[in-house]
């Protein structure tokens, strides 16, 4: 790492609490204790699982799959609705833990956030020291536990936060970032989903070490704007500071499709997981909201949009598939094709808080 890569070696921490919604409710009672739990809804409506305990997922269930699907894999699962209110007050107690420490605070939702511990409040100087008391105050305090990763960057961090769960803590220092991240499957590249990690690994790309042999004009021209991203991150270079007291505006997701195509059907079906995606991230958020946009890049990077606004709040995954669609139809695009498609809602109905961040919609896809 040289210093024109990395001008500022900053103390990063991420905080991601382990199934969050799950752990709260086998927290608080004691009858879900050791059993698989799925908070989402129930198995025969049309919800979405939004955290599943750590005995439910030995079944294989997953978040954003449906509850229908996660019956069929473990009938004997305890379903149950979400109680955003509970899960606020926890969150606003483990802000409460972060602050002891520091102000350059991120929050991502609910139950993640990045800290810039550089310069910590109580002086301590060690951010793995910090990350372990923290982790300590949550656990012995609320009776939770989370996840941390340590690092010089924001990207990085999240990475290692994910690689020890639950209960875990990683440090990848900075003599480590670049063969770290040379070693990592595509897939586990945050900004990196399923489509992505499918047309690169039909590139023959399936490591971070294969994307490092690609220039910046290559990546870009395969891309788009998240080439650059790529080629950056798997060099370690990530200099996003943490933003604290941002007020969210926007909510969404895109994706690139794997082939450019004018096809109804295909589209359809993106759209159908982006808006999974969205509903997933603004029920998490605990957000509504009044107007939809629909993003439509075509295959000469020509980029339009177009957006509906509601009188009633939306959030859920078909109500914003079946606007896309509209939106997607009175778009009148004919026979262009179409290289990538987003949906984003703002306007939210609950405009109270004000210290998440913008989702991460960015380029990336999800």
């Amino acid at each position: 790492m040289t210093d024109q890569s990395q001008p500022l070696l900053r103390k990063i921490i991420h905080i991601d609490m382990d199934a969050f919604y799950a752990s709260v409710e086998q927290r608080d009672f004691p009858e879900y204790r050791g059993k698989p739990l799925v908070v989402g809804g129930k198995p025969d409506s049309r919800g979405v699982v939004a955290t599943a305990s750590y005995e439910a997922r030995q079944f294989g269930i997953r978040s954003a799959m449906s509850c229908s699907k996660a019956y069929q894999l473990c009938p004997t699962a305890i379903f149950v609705y979400p109680r955003f209110d509970a899960y606020t007050a926890v969150s606003k107690s483990i802000r409460e833990i972060f602050r002891r420490y520091t102000d350059l605070i991120e929050p991502l939702s609910l139950d993640e956030a990045y800290l810039d511990v550089t310069a910590d409040k109580l002086g301590i100087g060690s951010a793995i020291d910090i990350a372990k008391s923290i982790k300590d105050a949550i656990k012995n305090e609320l009776n939770l536990t989370a996840s941390a990763g340590v690092s010089i960057n924001k990207f990085v961090a999240k990475v290692a936060s994910d690689m020890n769960k639950p209960d875990g803590l990683t440090f990848i220092g900075p003599s480590r970032i670049e063969s770290f991240m040379e070693k990592l499957p595509v897939e586990k590249f945050f900004g990196v989903g399923k489509v992505t990690a499918a047309k690169m690994k039909a590139m023959q790309i399936t490591t971070g070490a294969d994307l490092k042999k690609l220039t910046e004009v290559q990546l870009l021209a395969q891309f788009g704007k998240s080439g650059k991203f790529y080629y950056q991150i798997v060099r370690g270079i990530d200099n996003r500071p943490v933003q604290a007291h941002r007020e969210t505006k926007s909510v969404g997701a895109e994706d690139t499709l794997a082939e450019d195509t004018n096809d109804d059907s295909v589209m359809h079906d993106l759209l159908k997981q982006i808006s999974e995606t969205v509903a997933k991230r603004v029920e998490k958020y605990g957000l509504k909201g009044k107007t939809i946009t629909l993003k439509i890049k075509f295959a000469d990077f020509k980029l339009i949009t177009r957006s509906r606004s509601f009188s009633t709040p939306i959030y859920t995954a078909e109500v914003m598939y079946a606007e896309a669609v509209k939106l997607l139809n009175e778009a009148e695009i004919g026979h262009a094709s179409v290289r990538l498609l987003g949906i984003t809602l703002s306007r939210f109905y609950d405009d109270a808080v004000t210290e998440k961040t913008q989702d991460n919609q960015l380029e990336f896809d999800f």
